[in-house]
């Protein structure tokens, strides 16, 4: 059997299982070691050993629990609540106002967690049910909280960019700041789509009513607090890792510090709160753990097949296709695999063959991985299965239909294919601050 039957034996066996519903590291990992103990015997179980001694070995992958435990500290403290009580005050005298405060909630959000699963599960539980007692339309909201969440993989500090990082061997930093115009790109594209619809249509987003608006100017001040302060502890860890003070785990480490230090100031670091944040950050750091060690060890195989080289053969002299007709495919491919897998998964199934073929191709890897994490977002809202889809099932209100899920996120999707677009088209708007601040 030649080693290119074998590659794709070994992709469709793993797509097989996953499709069995097997858990996404057991099934890249068994693939990974049955193809590894078959090809080369005995000798194929140090390839799992190199991986998980890889794994440990690489230092940056510390920054991964601070990140999550920043974020679950700030979540359970409630003070993302504080954060949508100011957007209320501030942006509610405006039509579609608390639709355009759920998506710089959401910006927020995602620079102190990295999740769009922590921006999902915030803006259902806390921006959902008030927008929907104020008269706005229930399709357009759950579409704002849609998109809004999915930000949290792309502006830093992005968790799913940590790992793309060490999948692709790229700087964690470059790949934070490639994602920073693209992000903000984006949700200020949301909020024009929403102001359009809203002075089009006020009916879908009234505004306050006049005696909510009567408050005093002392407590929107206060209020305004509220906005500062995850700002401050954004800047508190990324100005010293960009100015070069401190290494990128040092600076993940202040910002748990800090967030956890706003906790205690406000009073809410209770008991519950700290096991609560301690306990989520273990689970979901172990199983991004597990998920890294099983696609180390199937990239190991792949690479070892040369299956990279034969597929890049088979597309670009075989096929005759162009660099930029691959690199299209590519990411319709991320979409049709995101109807059933989330983003992680994504990465770790095809990051053995799509990052050195990129490579190969002669494209930016950093480019690369913010193209890739914005097609994640396009791809885990397009229905029939999106993850995110189905994640604001779970969590909307009965009112809430799965057909009404479906019709409102269209729009959206619509604006982030043309921010993908764009950044395809004129990428220094992902590379011109990672080249400016290192001094490309």
């Amino acid at each position: 059997m030649s080693y290119e039957m074998i590659a794709l034996l070994m992709f469709s066996s793993m797509m097989l299982m996953l499709l069995t519903g097997q858990r996404v590291f057991g099934a890249i990992g068994a693939v990974a070691c049955v193809a590894a103990l078959t090809l080369w015997g005995t000798g194929g179980s140090n390839i799992p050993f190199s991986a998980a001694m890889k794994l440990m070995k690489w230092y940056p992958l510390l920054t991964l629990p601070m990140f999550i435990f920043m974020g679950y500290v700030l979540s359970e403290s409630k003070i993302a609540d504080d954060l949508y009580k100011m957007f209320h005050v501030w942006m509610g005298p405006l039509n579609g106002g608390l639709a355009i405060g759920t998506i710089l909630l959401m910006v927020l959000v995602s620079a102190m967690n990295g999740l769009s699963v922590a921006g999902m599960a915030i803006g259902a539980t806390i921006a959902l049910p008030e927008l929907l007692r104020r008269g706005y339309d229930k399709i357009m909201v759950t579409g704002v909280i849609q998109a809004g969440s999915s930000l949290g993989i792309l502006v830093p500090p992005s968790v799913v960019l940590v790992l793309y990082a060490m999948i692709a061997r790229q700087p964690v930093g470059q790949l934070w700041l490639a994602g920073v115009f693209p992000g903000l790109m984006m949700a200020a594209m949301f909020v024009i789509y929403i102001v359009i619809r809203c002075r089009m249509n006020p009916s879908l987003g009234p505004a306050l009513p006049a005696d909510e608006r009567d408050i005093t100017k002392a407590e929107k001040y206060r209020l305004l607090w509220a906005g500062v302060l995850p700002f401050v502890i954004f800047f508190a860890m990324m100005v010293p890792f960009i100015n070069g003070w401190t290494s990128l785990v040092e600076s993940s480490a202040i910002g748990a510090m800090t967030a956890f230090m706003a906790a205690v100031l406000k009073g809410r670091m209770t008991r519950e709160v700290f096991e609560n944040s301690v306990r989520n950050t273990l689970a979901i750091s172990c199983m991004f753990m597990w998920i890294i060690l099983a696609a180390l060890g199937f990239g190991a195989v792949f690479d070892g097949l040369g299956a990279v080289k034969a597929i890049a053969n088979l597309f670009t002299e075989q096929l005759g296709l162009s660099p930029w007709m691959i690199l299209i495919l590519m990411q319709l491919s991320f979409i049709l695999m995101g109807t059933f897998l989330d983003d992680t998964a994504m990465l770790v199934i095809v990051a053995p063959l799509y990052v050195p073929l990129v490579g190969a191709l002669g494209f930016d890897l950093i480019w690369y991985g913010v193209l890739y994490t914005i097609t994640c977002q396009i791809a885990y809202m397009t229905p029939p299965f999106g993850y995110n889809l189905f994640l604001m099932r779970a969590m909307a209100p009965p009112e809430i239909g799965i057909t009404d899920i479906y019709r409102s996120i269209t729009p959206f999707v619509g604006v982030m294919v043309v921010a993908l677009i764009l950044v395809m088209v004129f990428p220094q708007i992902a590379l011109w601050l990672p080249n400016y601040v290192y001094g490309k």
